[in-house]
């Protein structure tokens, strides 16, 4: 079996977001870009069952459409394990357009398994897996805690209010996963690092596209409130603030 693994990447979570000046457009100046969480949780998990005797998961691949300048964290999933990786060379407008760029890829080779994250840090669009299978006509399965290969076999679990649900599951099938999926990402070795050199970075040119969204503007939230201190002992005004002020009563 082979399995994809869908990536975004995504600035550092401790990254302060700036725009440039006519609010338009991210400046990327001195961002720090890492894998999305969500896809190195599904990569890793990936990784993790095609280790496992008996699994019948041979390869595991990563790609991502975005520019160049994702090469180096792209290089960091081959480190980590992932056997090959793709790039599709094109800067996307929406999820959409990524979905379109992955599903061109999907059908010129062949995969049983597609995982993606079930949200990035940036957008938090939560669109590209649901897109991906319309796409290429594969069933698709959504919020996946917990997934499971044996002998070619696909077994995932999902968690709705205070029940969990198992589903037996048939190739190929495009797999977004949710937390629980693997407990913590993994960390390239310094022999992983020398590795990755040697594995493939395939970049491929875009299918023809027209982007369906494009962004005017954004907008800074307002800034926070001053934390107002109130004495224990006046109940009255807290009350007040909480109804009249926070809207919360």
């Amino acid at each position: 079996m082979k399995t994809l693994v869908c990536l975004s990447i995504v600035p550092d979570t401790t990254t302060n977001i700036r725009f440039t000046g006519k609010m338009d457009a991210l400046d990327t100046t001195g961002i720090q870009w890492i894998i999305n969480p969500w896809d190195e949780l599904a990569l890793t998990r990936a990784l993790e069952i095609r280790e496992q005797a008996g699994s019948g998961v041979t390869q595991v691949s990563v790609i991502h459409v975005g520019l160049k300048e994702s090469d180096p964290v792209i290089q960091k999933a081959l480190a980590v394990g992932a056997d090959s990786a793709f790039r599709v060379n094109y800067s996307p407008a929406d999820s959409m357009e990524v979905a379109l760029q992955i599903a061109e890829v999907i059908k010129k080779d062949h995969y049983d398994l597609v995982i993606t994250g079930y949200d990035s840090a940036d957008y938090n669009g939560s669109a590209t897996g649901g897109m991906l299978a319309e796409l290429v006509g594969w069933t698709s399965f959504t919020s996946i805690s917990s997934l499971s290969v044996s002998d070619s076999m696909i077994t995932l679990e999902r968690e709705s209010d205070n029940l969990t649900e198992t589903i037996a599951a048939k190739s190929p099938c495009v797999l977004t996963i949710q937390k629980g999926i693997a407990k913590d990402p993994r960390i390239p070795s310094l022999r992983g690092i020398m590795t990755a050199r040697t594995k493939p970075l395939t970049v491929i040119e875009p299918s023809a596209s027209d982007p369906g969204t494009r962004i005017l503007t954004f907008e800074n939230p307002a800034p926070r409130s001053k934390c107002r201190m109130v004495d224990p002992s006046n109940v009255d005004e807290l009350v007040n603030l909480l109804r009249n002020e926070a809207n919360v009563l």
